[in-house]
């Protein structure tokens, strides 16, 4: 059942009318619908990190909720403007672009429609290509949000297979020691957060106390190296110690207690960017030097 609920999320920024003018197009459709946003910074054109906030988001949101992200460096092309039902009862309507690649490998999509931008589109915006996320996304997510129109009424359904993806490596276990990617930070904070699950890197049989070490390379150069502890939260280190922790998604990361890691370091995101987590030897014991 839909909530009436709308979830927004751009690469727009707040500086301009563009965010406003998105909502007022949902409004206009019911004036009863409840508006929100996930965040509206996504760096311009970063499908990858578009994708990545919409998991880390949204089942926390009622069943039913609409979600309307656009990210949409394609605007304009042959690229499809989709409409979808996650497998845990969840609308999303975006471009047809690789946004949804994180919610279809770990949540899976149910069913997919497509959204004929030539006939819906907000009334009298037929000559504009530029601003989708006004003329087609908000309106048809309002329109689907407020029970005007069904899902199999958005447009013909097309196989879930069919639906970009953009490319992803999967972290691997080899020699006791776990390669991932760094795929997204905590923006504000500076944290990395992999792509290795708890589950993972429990096969690498650290317990929260002990030491870790830590690799991280940028293709072929090797950016950082320490023995980090694996704490269990921050305030298990000393301000200004690096830790690897478990982050709010169940995965691995790595930080700076009060400090910036990715900053400190110069460390970025993406599939170019590798992390290694193995379980670090013991300290060799002091040999004694008495006479």
């Amino acid at each position: 059942m839909l909530t009436n609920v709308i979830v927004f999320q751009s690469d727009f920024g707040l500086a301009d009318g563009a965010v406003s003018a998105m909502h007022g197009v949902a409004i206009s459709e019911d004036p009863q619908l409840k508006l929100f946003d996930l965040t509206h910074d996504i760096p311009p054109y970063n499908i990858w990190e578009a994708s990545y906030r919409l998991i880390q988001t949204i089942d926390y949101w009622p069943k039913g909720t609409v979600f309307v992200s656009v990210v949409d460096p394609g605007v304009g092309s042959s690229r499809r403007s989709i409409a979808v039902r996650t497998s845990t009862g969840r609308y999303l309507i975006t471009p047809d672009n690789g946004t949804l690649t994180h919610i279809k490998r770990i949540l899976g999509i149910d069913e997919v429609r497509v959204i004929h931008e030539s006939s819906s589109h907000l009334p009298h915006s037929e000559l504009s290509y530029t601003f989708h996320g006004r003329d087609v996304y908000a309106y048809v997510g309002a329109r689907l949000a407020a029970g005007h129109i069904l899902l199999e009424e958005i447009g013909e359904r097309v196989p879930v297979s069919s639906v970009v993806e953009l490319p992803v490596l999967d972290p691997v276990l080899r020699n006791n020691r776990i390669e991932g990617t760094i795929d997204v930070l905590d923006v504000r904070f500076g944290s990395l957060w992999t792509n290795v699950p708890l589950e993972l890197f429990k096969k690498l049989d650290i317990a929260q106390g002990e030491a870790v070490e830590v690799c991280i390379r940028s293709d072929t150069r090797s950016v950082y190296q320490n023995r980090l502890v694996y704490a269990r939260s921050f305030a298990d280190v000393r301000v200004g110690e690096s830790l690897v922790y478990l982050n709010s998604l169940h995965y691995m990361a790595v930080a700076i207690n009060q400090g910036s890691f990715s900053k400190a370091y110069g460390i970025g995101t993406g599939t170019s960017w590798r992390i290694t987590f193995a379980k670090a030897d013991p300290p060799s014991p002091e040999k004694d030097t008495t006479p």
